[in-house]
């Protein structure tokens, strides 16, 4: 049976072109909402989805985009901050300027896209925000100095976002995903010296012994963004495998 709880809202999520947002994009309209997304590189997409360009470190373009969105939509009730790039290495190995591109785009982008849309918002019955935060805001990985630096950033924004924003009916929560396989894995995995041994390693990392899927995370997003999840507001939903929380002893050599 297909669920339809999400009849007659409107979404919006950015980098919804591929991996986690496009999974989430197509979950949500397959059940039900009338989605747009924004991405960089829109043009693949098809029918019913509808693509925005937009660049998220150009408040000018995510204005434009967002405008544009919630005209075709007729509104919007939901927004999925899903955009985000990724910096491999320590405190040591990033200059300036990546660490400026990322925060542009990670943190930046989501205050731009979600100050543009906060008007559409709050004319809705059923307004809800969802960011798509990381393993890496709570847990300590080895050679993710800067993205757990943003990822922490967008979590406290969750929070405060929140506070701020609760008593006007809207409510915004985060997901945070382990090691997803997404294109961006793909070619972290594609640059190691030895792709296969990469790959087995990040899968034991997480407990559960493989990585996480796309569409996983995109159904813990669809809750939080469904009247399901009405008294849910200011909480960080883990998609992990237990990483996060969980303590297995080592297996036992036979």
């Amino acid at each position: 049976m297909t669920t339809t709880d999400l009849d007659g809202l409107k979404a919006l999520v950015t980098g919804g072109a591929s991996g986690i947002g496009l999974a989430t994009a197509q979950l949500l309209s397959d059940r039900g909402a009338d989605v747009a997304v924004l991405d960089l590189d829109p043009g693949k997409l098809s029918l019913p989805l509808l693509g925005f360009t937009a660049d998220l470190r150009d408040d000018v373009s995510v204005r434009d985009a967002v405008a544009a969105a919630g005209e075709a939509l007729g509104g919007l009730d939901i927004l999925v901050n899903n955009a985000g790039i990724g910096a491999a290495g320590t405190v040591e190995d990033n200059p300036d300027e990546q660490w400026h591109l990322v925060f542009d785009v990670n943190v930046l982008g989501l205050v731009r896209t979600t100050r543009a849309a906060l008007p559409y918002l709050r004319r809705s019955a059923h307004a809800a925000i969802v960011n798509t935060c990381s393993i890496a805001a709570t847990a300590g990985l080895p050679q993710r100095a800067l993205y757990s630096a943003s990822k922490g950033a967008v979590l406290s924004l969750t929070l405060a976002m929140a506070a701020d924003h609760v008593r006007e009916g809207i409510r915004v929560n985060c997901v945070n995903p382990g090691t997803v396989d997404t294109p961006w894995i793909g070619r972290l995995l594609d640059a190691a010296d030895d792709p296969a041994a990469e790959r087995a390693a990040l899968n034991a990392r997480q407990p559960t012994g493989r990585l996480v899927s796309a569409p996983e995370v995109a159904a813990a997003i669809a809750y939080l963004a469904s009247p399901a999840a009405g008294s849910t507001t200011g909480t960080a939903l883990a998609v992990d495998g237990g990483m996060a929380g969980l303590r297995l002893r080592p297996v036992a050599n036979p």
